[in-house]
């Protein structure tokens, strides 16, 4: 096969970020996707309706013109969060879902939720009215090992949100574990996954190959190569419970290659090539729409997009850099050979 086209897929969990970065940034994730959920970490986070349609103008502006793209905007829960101010987002079609960060948990969670059970009545309101919870699975606690976070936040806070709210849709975002897989696989159909390309490409290993890799530095970590094997079973597997959500996350090279180098890999500009690697590796490149383009919006009752894109095998190298917001930022597989391209 040297050539595939495919409904044109969304991605599922994106950072665009603000400002002369989101100027930089969106037109690459605008190409591929015809729409993305925007996660809501920005300063200050987005917690209200008015300013999630507002972030949405600004995105929209930064589109080139002509290229049919939708951003899904989504709230920044908070302690306390107002239920009502969610549920009247959601009807007016401004908030697309809800998103949970626990309190310090990644970039951009400082104001996040300090304990679950501050937002019980909003997750009450939101399985009311059918509204998805987006969950950055990890414990924050200083005694817990980074590489455990997330299988402990499935045992010590995500059953419990299940077993509460039981016809809550949830998708455990970015997921890296094969206790996540696991978890995922037996829940009913209210759970879902996404996936990013880093974490179906690199284990932990990545981070310390030959000294330390702050470009293979991102929340949650990557982990064991058990767990990438998981992950790529899971991604590959034709189940509709698991889709594309990149985690795209630009940071200046001048922010990663720092004394606190920032959590965060920009994969944007050749998502779509680095996950058809991946599939076409595990010899499932029949299942790759599947994955890209329709488990997604069945999951989030969204129709369908309409168009296609087409990748094609031909051999391309990924630039060492890229110009984002005025500064060089290094993308995923930097200098690296890419076997697939996508055409215009």
């Amino acid at each position: 096969m040297n050539r595939l086209t495919i409904r044109r897929p969304d991605d599922w969990h994106v950072h665009l970020r603000d400002g002369a970065m989101l100027a930089s940034v969106a037109p690459a994730t605008a190409r591929q996707f015809g729409r993305a959920i925007v996660m809501p970490n920005l300063s200050p986070p987005v917690t209200t309706a008015a300013a999630a349609a507002a972030y949405r103008t600004r995105i929209l502006a930064a589109v080139p013109e002509g290229v049919s793209f939708m951003p899904l905007m989504t709230c920044y829960l908070v302690d306390h969060i107002d239920p009502e101010e969610l549920a009247q987002g959601h009807g007016e079609g401004i908030f697309t879902a809800a998103k949970l960060y626990p309190a310090h948990a990644t970039t951009g969670s400082a104001h996040g939720v300090t304990n679950v059970a501050h937002i019980y009545p909003a997750l009450e309101r939101m399985q009311a009215i059918g509204m998805p919870l987006l969950i950055h699975g990890e414990v924050t606690d200083n005694h817990v090992d980074i590489f455990d976070r997330e299988a402990v936040f499935i045992e010590r806070t995500l059953k419990g949100i299940v077993r509460d709210f039981p016809e809550l849709r949830i998708v455990f975002e970015h997921i890296t574990t094969a206790e996540a897989v696991d978890f995922v696989d037996a829940a009913g159909p209210n759970i879902a996954a996404t996936i990013t390309p880093q974490h179906l490409h690199i284990n932990r290993n990545a981070m310390f190959a030959g000294g330390l890799r702050p470009h293979a530095y991102c929340l949650p970590v990557a982990k064991r190569e058990k767990h990438r094997l998981a992950l790529r079973k899971a991604a590959t597997s034709g189940s509709g419970k698991y889709f594309l959500g990149t985690d795209s996350a630009p940071h200046a090279q001048s922010a990663k290659e720092s004394a606190c180098g920032c959590a965060g890999i920009y994969n944007a500009p050749f998502a779509l090539e680095s996950y058809l690697a991946v599939f076409e590796e595990e010899g499932a490149i029949d299942r790759f729409e599947g994955f890209a383009s329709l488990n997604g919006p069945a999951f989030y009752r969204l129709p369908l997009n309409e168009g296609t894109v087409t990748l094609v095998r031909e051999d391309h190298v990924v630039p060492d850099a890229l110009e984002a917001g005025g500064q060089p930022i290094i993308p995923f597989h930097a200098g690296e050979t890419l076997h697939w391209r996508m055409v215009e």
